[in-house]
């Protein structure tokens, strides 16, 4: 199956059907991913191994294994290793589109965002 390495871990697609796509993620010890949303789809995420906060629209939780965290359509989420081990979890994609393009990225810690546009630095017209 198809996976990439992230600056953050790596993740492997274990299904891409029509109806969802799961994938399995793993988020390196210290590494977190973007905060970001998707305008298609929800996510649904169940830990296998390891620690760490999730954070949906703000609002931090801890979780571990066997912890089960649902992301709506449109919420912004991330999700960080706080642990010495790999921080492993099963991703279930549903909804319209599952490309990685419906991703809008708000924050990131590796420069993958949109730099924040300061109005006090945009030249008068």
């Amino acid at each position: 199956m198809d996976g990439a390495t992230r600056p953050w871990g790596a993740y492997e697609v274990l299904s891409d059907a029509a109806d969802c796509k799961v994938k399995r993620i793993t988020v390196d010890p210290g590494q977190r991913l973007s905060y970001q949303r998707h305008a298609q789809r929800s996510e649904h995420w169940f830990v296998v191994s390891g620690v760490g906060i999730v954070t949906l629209d703000d609002t931090r939780r801890a979780v571990g294994p066997g912890d089960a965290v649902d992301v709506p359509v449109h919420t912004a989420h991330r999700i960080r290793n706080d642990g010495r081990e790999p921080l492993v979890f099963v991703e279930v994609q549903t909804g319209a589109y599952f490309g990685e393009d419906d991703i809008e990225r708000l924050s990131d810690d590796y420069g993958r965002a949109p730099a924040p546009t300061d109005p006090r630095l945009t030249p008068a017209r």
